[in-house]
């Protein structure tokens, strides 16, 4: 992979801290942004645990993407930071330390938007070394034949993404979304939020997963009617009041920001997957029924080509 775009590498101007729960310990958690020096990249600190280890935040170093990505290397582990690592990838910053108070990044509303406007407040500030950007010069292609999951990356002048989504829901329909220039992303992506079935949501809470989920922090969509006696007993889970069971849509207390906010939403997702190639890329991406699995697949098959 050659460098042929001349750009500066970029860190934050000044640190900044967010606080929130987290969406599956449901801990409260802190959780801080560092400038950090030219060639650092994005590492993440564990300030709750003994001697404060860092881990660095690179695919290789994902352990699980069930729900989520999550980073785990030497005992250290980390997860749900798609979302931070998306805002910082859009805003181009290189390098950057981040210390956190517990297992996960907080869920804040379950977007990137908080993130991005923490990071306009504080500013990015230029630094001395050039960019390593991972340029894409032949086709790159990962598919999962058994999800219908597929990425494909091709040669281009900047950084595009296309995304594709299709489920087998009454509601939620095929989408697409796609950002065709990163300066967009704060005003066309960041706010789109996570979303979640409601029928994913009692295994979910079985494997003692999003106990800090709440319709706060997701979006919630009842496709498939069941009894109003198991509907309360999710609403009971959630902590959220009873609804009636036969109204099959959207449960939000916030309305969608797009009509197609779920795929703007995955849209993100391989964003902030994609941060963990650990370079800006210049290429374009485009993705089918895209999820954390086979984004983490596809960001460790760019840095394995980096590396050869």
């Amino acid at each position: 992979m050659v460098n042929s775009i001349m750009s500066k590498q970029k860190t934050i101007n000044h640190r900044f801290s967010l606080q929130g729960k987290g969406l599956h310990t449901g801990l409260n958690l802190n959780i801080s942004f560092n400038p950090a020096p030219e060639n650092h990249g994005y590492k993440i600190q564990r300030i709750d645990m003994p001697g404060q280890p860092i881990i660095d935040a690179v695919a290789e170093n994902v352990a699980d993407t069930t729900r989520g990505t999550v980073l785990e290397r030497d005992g250290i582990k980390v997860s749900t930071i798609e979302h931070a690592m998306a805002a910082l990838f859009a805003f181009g910053i290189d390098n950057c330390l981040i210390q956190v108070d517990g297992p996960e990044f907080p869920i804040l509303d379950g977007s990137s938007q908080p993130y991005c406007d923490a990071i306009r407040r504080v500013g990015v500030k230029e630094q001395d070394a050039e960019k390593d950007y991972y340029v894409v010069e032949s086709k790159i292609e990962v598919r999962d034949e058994n999800t219908g999951s597929s990425i494909v990356a091709y040669p281009d002048d900047g950084f595009i993404v296309d995304a594709l989504i299709a489920y087998e829901s009454k509601i939620l329909f095929n989408q697409f979304a796609t950002l065709d220039n990163l300066d967009m992303f704060a005003t066309e992506v960041a706010a789109a939020r996570t979303f979640v079935f409601v029928r994913e949501i009692e295994p979910l809470l079985a494997a003692g997963l999003i106990k800090g989920g709440d319709l706060d922090n997701a979006i919630v969509i009842y496709e498939r009617q069941m009894s109003q006696e198991k509907y309360d007993m999710l609403a009971d889970a959630m902590r959220v009041p009873h609804a009636d069971a036969t109204q099959l849509g959207y449960i939000n207390h916030k309305p969608l920001v797009w009509d197609n906010e779920p795929a703007r939403h995955k849209l993100l997702d391989i964003i902030g997957d994609l941060a963990l190639v650990g370079r800006p890329i210049r290429g374009r991406i485009i993705a089918t029924r895209p999820g954390h699995t086979i984004n983490n697949k596809f960001a460790r098959t760019m840095r394995q080509k980096y590396d050869n």
